[in-house]
């Protein structure tokens, strides 16, 4: 596996793009498992996604961590990466869904990911767009709060098998490989 030459003493330094600690962790247990070696440092800041509260189409949620990822890189301290997560919903052929994309940045590089569909209830893809959240939707029908800080929809409705942070850390794990494969994507003589 190739890695990323770090020059600073072996620490990792992740700048999220959320202070969400479901986001946060998730983006330091994926990018740990990259660099067992090396101590990784994650804080989160807010950076706004400039899309919907509840993006309610693909290109929007990607867009969404785009621009997050992207406000980071501007705004914070010098990082090895900077990572934002934003989660979304679409109506699909085969119904309504929810899912979540991952927006990574290091040395100038973006690479962007996303996570598996959960399908949803029509009852609460309505709610979505008549203007609420997911989350808030949620915790109506669930009797929780705040279950976006915690296992999230995804907790609900797969009976805590799956939850956010799971989803969101196996979506970064698949978005690291540009950056751990890095000579396979510079080369273009495969």
């Amino acid at each position: 596996m190739t890695t990323i030459q770090h020059d600073h003493l072996h620490c990792i330094d992740i700048i999220v793009g959320s202070t969400n600690p479901v986001k946060i962790n998730a983006a330091k247990n994926a990018i740990a498992q990259y660099y067992p070696n090396s101590t990784v440092r994650c804080q989160g800041m807010h950076a706004p996604s400039q899309v919907a509260e509840q993006p309610m189409t693909e290109a929007e949620t990607k867009l969404g961590a785009i621009n997050r990822a992207r406000y980071c890189q501007q705004q914070a301290q010098a990082a090895d990466f900077y990572v934002a997560m934003e989660g979304g919903v679409d109506h699909f052929d085969h119904g309504p869904a929810t899912f979540a994309y991952m927006a990574i940045i290091s040395n100038g590089t973006l690479s962007v990911g996303r996570s598996a569909n959960l399908p949803l209830p029509s009852t609460v893809y309505d709610a979505l767009a008549a203007g609420e959240e997911l989350g808030h939707v949620m915790d109506r029908m669930f009797s929780t709060q705040n279950i976006k800080q915690k296992g999230g929809a995804i907790g609900l409705l797969t009976q805590g098998l799956a939850t956010r942070e799971s989803i969101y850390t196996q979506a970064l794990l698949l978005a690291m490989n540009p950056f751990i494969n890095a000579e396979l994507f510079n080369d273009s003589t495969l």
